[in-house]
């Protein structure tokens, strides 16, 4: 080893010089080599970026397809199936919920008509036309309406009672004939009674002729037409009458003839065609009097050079009333009529619907044999014709958004023939609203209740997305403020709509389901898929508001409860108890209808039984510290809104008014959200519970204790003792699901109650006992309120039970109906 180590060393210095020189020349022919791997390693990383690019772009150009494709199954509801031809009954209807009164078909570019009227005062008084809240009309709303045939409307506007009656009458090959009755009288009018306008009209939108019929030049006493799907047709308007109907009855006439810039702005036109130049003078004593009338329509405000979008018709009548006006609609290819259904005939025809719609209301609901007075028999009489005549047809496109594209892009053009929750504030679309609007139209009419589901679920994307709220048209979009036109493709709403299905299914005919199915599939998939929680079994409501800083807790708009209390700080480890309990829901109802069929359920009926498990129900959603069943998340209970001063204004400029924002006051962790409410209940709603589940008394207790949930009115949204109840979301932003009595969760509340009652188990008696109890609160309270002011409302105070929220509210709250009739 020594003699091998010195002559290494004396060799050394030599083979070190020629290592060098060797290396040298190996560099010098490496440098060309190292450069081209360099260029190489760059190139790749530059087509990797590049193909990462591309790989982006192309998925939000994919996902904005998607967005807007239609589900590839064949449409639930065949084509055609909405037309005159297939549907002669149901073409023509009272499908414009947002006006006070008027009629179209479910066309997609359909004639439109309806009522205006004023009161001639001093300065010309207000103009009706579409709903609103603001007309501060004391009461409004069907009487009677069966959905289909005829309907009986009453409207207080003041000292004027307007009465409104239409009767429709089938024939020929484009849904037959229809006529109406409008009667006026004044009530507690010392002296002369106001002048009062009524103005019929027609209006085309983008498609269909109109030929005004004039007499003495100012009288409009029909219009003849032509129509895509209606052929040709006449309007008429009658000579007013007195109430009696035999007598004329003096009256002013003016016309309109205008081209309409669009149905959403119909008002405005009238509007600012009015002119008082123009004097009532009936024979006798002279009483001449001005009025406005309509006169001539020179375009709105900054509309110049737009091209008009239809013609509007327009016949005022102004009298002194009382008096009453008809008009009529005859189709072309109805033949072998018996003569006008005006008149005597009209008076015959609604006589003998009047008849035919309380026969089927007490085979249907059967209030007379439970005991009921007929004041409360008509009571849930017009909260029944008052969803069905809230029923319309809407056509036009959602503006949708996905989280991978940045710009709101618009959905594919449809159509939705659906129930509206309110037609003053939410004359539209909504889809967990819809479940419990099918719940009471499913008994009262089977297949127009199918008819509406298949609509629904028509509208599912490549994904099997159904956005939450449907504003279709420019009708509709003008009743919704700006920013919340858009519909984000990850937030979700309850799928309510299998309530519905559920209670049609035994009866509902195979082809129909057959065709339902492949899309009730894809929605379900939907779900499990972009709803699911942290943990197997588990899922989150996505979409909570992203700037929680701004609430005292970020709004669960998806959730269909908005403000109801979840984790203070959104994460992605919530886990949501009431979106798992409507999955079991889903998940029955799913397996029911792969067994009508005959199609694979076990899939269904596993999920079902996984998510109905009580024992892991409790471990995922017990909270032993609460005693309640619970959301579960990121939560500080320590957080509050205060005052806080904005950044200095600008010299010169005022300064800007202090903000409310929220101050937590303890870091969030990990745990049960203590906010006892109606999403506590959602195992017991959904009757997950066992009969003999250890946490159904202490449930129980939370539903009956004054201190909680109880109220003399129903039960209350958020519990008394409850951190947040009744506490503001925002500065602009009082409660909503925080306290206040909402009839559809009170509905599933007695229906799953009345499921207790008759199980056997331990909890059965004190089950029955509070059923009873719950059930008088709320049909007495509902009905209080609705004799007091005329109106079904969007919820009531737990304290002092009157209505709150918007009104009339003829959605859920017409749930009453069922409670009298104790179906569930």
């Amino acid at each position: 080893m020594a003699g091998e180590r010195r002559r290494r060393g004396g060799e050394g210095p030599r083979e070190r010089n020629r290592e060098r020189g060797n290396r040298r020349e190996r560099d010098q022919q490496r440098g060309p080599a190292r450069g081209r791997v360099a260029l190489a390693v760059a190139a790749a990383a530059a087509l990797a970026v590049a193909l990462g690019l591309a790989a982006a772009e192309w998925n939000r150009w994919s996902e904005a397809s998607r967005l807007v494709t239609p589900h590839s199954a064949p449409p639930a509801l065949p084509p055609g199936s909405t037309g005159p031809l297939a549907s002669p009954h149901r073409f023509w209807g009272t499908y414009r919920p947002h006006v006070y009164f008027g009629m179209k078909t479910r066309s997609p570019r359909s004639l439109v008509t309806g009522l205006m009227w004023l009161q001639q005062r001093e300065g010309g008084g207000s103009l009706r036309h579409t709903c609103e809240q603001s007309d501060g009309l004391s009461r409004y709303g069907w009487l009677m309406h069966d959905g289909e045939k005829f309907g009986v409307q009453e409207i207080r506007d003041g000292d004027l009672l307007l009465k409104t009656e239409f009767v429709k009458r089938p024939g020929g090959d484009h849904g037959g004939d229809w006529s109406w009755r409008v009667t006026a009288q004044t009530e507690g009018v010392g002296g002369p009674a106001p002048l009062l306008s009524l103005f019929f009209y027609i209006a085309t939108d983008g498609q269909g002729t109109l030929q005004p019929h004039l007499e003495n030049g100012t009288r409009l006493a029909a219009v003849t037409g032509t129509a895509e799907e209606l052929g040709h047709f006449t309007l008429t308007f009658l000579r007013p009458t007195t109430e009696s109907g035999e007598d004329p009855k003096y009256a002013s006439y003016n016309y309109l003839d205008a081209a309409s810039p669009g149905l959403h702005l119909l008002t405005e036109v009238v509007r600012s065609s009015l002119s008082n130049r123009f004097v009532f003078a009936p024979p006798g004593p002279p009483r001449r009097r001005r009025f406005f009338g309509v006169d001539a329509f020179r375009g709105l405000p900054g509309a110049a050079g737009e091209h008009p979008r239809g013609r509007l018709l327009l016949h005022q009548v102004t009298l002194e009333p009382p008096g009453t006006v008809e008009v009529t609609f005859e189709s072309g290819s109805a033949s072998g009529r018996p003569g006008r259904l005006s008149g005597q005939s009209l008076s015959s025809a609604l006589s003998r619907h009047v008849g035919d719609f309380e026969q089927r209301f007490e085979e249907t609901f059967g209030l007379g044999r439970k005991g009921f007075p007929p004041s409360q028999r008509r009571f849930a009489q017009a909260a029944l014709s008052d969803m069905l005549g809230g029923l319309g047809y809407f056509h036009g496109q959602s503006l949708v958004r996905s989280p991978l594209t940045e710009r709101p892009v618009p959905g594919p053009e449809t159509a939705l023939f659906t129930a509206v929750p309110s037609r003053s504030f939410f004359p539209r679309g909504f889809l967990w609203d819809e479940g419990f609007h099918q719940l009471l139209l499913a008994r009262w009419d089977p297949a127009l209740s199918r008819e509406v589901i298949a609509h629904w679920l028509d509208l599912m994307n490549a994904d099997g997305w159904i956005p939450r709220e449907q504003i279709l048209g420019e009708e509709a979009r003008a009743k919704v403020p700006p920013e919340f036109l858009l519909q984000l493709s990850e937030t979700a709403n309850p799928p309510t709509l299998l309530l519905a299905l559920q209670h049609l299914l035994p009866d509902a005919p195979l082809p129909y389901l057959r065709r339902l199915f492949p899309r009730l599939c894809a929605w379900y998939d939907w779900y499990n898929q972009t709803q699911a929680g942290p943990l197997p079994l588990t899922f989150r409501w996505r979409g909570r508001d992203p700037r929680p800083e701004r609430f005292l807790n970020p709004k669960t708009l998806a959730s269909g409860l908005d403000d109801y209390p979840r984790a203070s700080h959104p994460s992605p480890e919530e886990r949501h108890l009431d979106l798992r309990c409507w999955m079991a829901l889903a998940s029955r109802v799913l397996a029911e209808v792969a067994e009508r069929l005959g199609e694979p359920a076990r899939r269904y009926r596993e999920l079902e039984q996984a998510l109905s498990d009580n024992s892991l129900l409790d471990r995922l959603h017990w909270a032993p510290e609460l005693g309640a069943f619970a959301d579960y998340g990121n939560h500080s209970a320590a957080v509050g809104l205060r005052w806080q001063r904005v950044a200095p204004p600008a010299p010169g400029r005022p300064p800007p008014p202090p903000e409310l924002v929220r101050e937590v006051r303890e870091a969030p962790r990990l745990q049960f959200v203590g906010a006892l409410g109606y999403v506590s209940l959602f195992p017991l709603l959904l009757q997950l519970l066992r009969p003999d589940s250890p946490r159904l008394p202490a449930v129980l207790d939370a539903m009956r204790s004054e201190r909680q949930l109880w109220t003399p009115f129903g039960l209350r949204s958020l519990a008394r003792d409850s951190p947040l109840y009744m506490q503001r979301n925002t500065q602009h932003d009082p409660p909503y699901w925080r306290g206040s009595v909402w009839v559809n969760i009170n509905y599933l509340a007695l229906r799953a109650l009345h499921g207790y009652a008759s199980a056997k188990g331990p909890q059965q008696e004190r089950a029955a006992e509070l059923y009873r109890e719950l059930r008088r609160n709320l049909m007495g309270n509902l009905y209080r309120q609705h004799a007091e002011s005329g109106f079904l409302w969007e919820h009531y105070s737990d304290s002092t039970g009157r209505g709150q929220g918007c009104h009339p509210f003829a959605g859920w709250s017409a749930l009453v109906v069922l409670v009298m009739a104790e179906d569930y």
